[in-house]
């Protein structure tokens, strides 16, 4: 029996991008790890703590015991306090310890999701305990996992895979948030329509139709007169969209036509990422 084909395309996204991490780091000298992110209050060591973590809570590993100092301004609710544990716990690790660690967790990992024989939609733990669909998880892991590739690639001036396997996975779940941001979170009118076009890499325009009743959905077509058109570059849109920017330290990225008090509220709601 093998891997379910609905399971397959995650796992193959996040062994790409881990890979790509694994690659990335191990040739660092120490004063590296310690570079800025754009994740609040983490270096590349921390972003990598986090990944080992994940992947250590998915392979049923126990979550270290330990206790947070009281000055990571970063720290503000119960999901970043569970986020920051296991990031926490490593920070006094050296560069060797760090890599041997990463290196033996996707070696663990990815024996096990070779091993994978349960259906998609069987329920598994997910982060701070609750039930998900094992497709769920393991989407949302390669989604994590390239993520914070890209937050390592831009803090060591590394670009690359924006149009990898991990992209493209990424791309579908930050569309599938859009609706939500348009339509309840910024608030566009009904019967309105806004549209997001994407050039760069990986290029795409959608367009967020909110129907009479105030809900919003998405699809591939132009719309002929939408209230507001957002144009941007693929980076500057996941940037956006996973908050690690503020619409207005990328204004010159993103090109803005129609309603502009819609636009500004549609961007300062961009963020689909806890």
């Amino acid at each position: 029996m093998t891997v379910h084909p609905n399971l397959q395309s995650s796992i193959d996204a996040w062994a790409h991008s881990i890979d790509a991490i694994s690659a990335l780091v191990t040739p660092l000298a120490e004063g590296e790890w310690n570079r800025a992110t754009e994740c609040p209050g983490w270096s590349v060591r921390d972003v990598v703590s986090h990944v080992i973590g994940m992947e250590c809570e998915m392979l049923g590993d126990p979550r270290p015991i330990h206790s947070l100092p009281r000055d990571l301004f970063h720290v503000k609710d119960e999901f970043s306090r569970y986020m920051e544990v296991p990031v926490d716990v490593r920070r006094c690790h050296t560069a060797p310890e760090m890599t041997s660690e990463l290196e033996y967790t996707v070696i663990r990992r990815s024996r096990q999701l070779r091993n994978e024989k349960r259906e998609p939609q069987t329920l598994v733990r997910g982060l701070l305990g609750r039930e998900q669909t094992l497709e769920q998880v393991l989407r949302l892991r390669a989604f994590d996992v390239w993520v914070h590739e890209q937050d390592l690639r831009r803090a060591l001036g590394r670009p690359g895979n924006l149009v990898s396997p991990g992209a493209h996975l990424t791309r579908d779940i930050l569309l599938a948030g859009l609706p939500k941001v348009v339509a309840k979170d910024a608030g566009a009118p009904p019967n309105s329509a806004v549209v997001v076009d994407v050039h760069g890499p990986l290029e795409f325009l959608r367009t967020v139709r909110v129907d009479d009743r105030g809900r919003g959905s998405i699809d591939g077509s132009p719309s002929l007169g939408p209230a507001v058109t957002l144009a941007t570059d693929w980076e500057t849109y996941v940037r956006l969209a996973c908050g690690r920017v503020r619409p207005a330290a990328v204004a010159d990225r993103v090109k803005v036509e129609g309603d502009q008090e819609l636009a500004a509220a549609i961007l300062a709601a961009f963020a689909v990422t806890p």
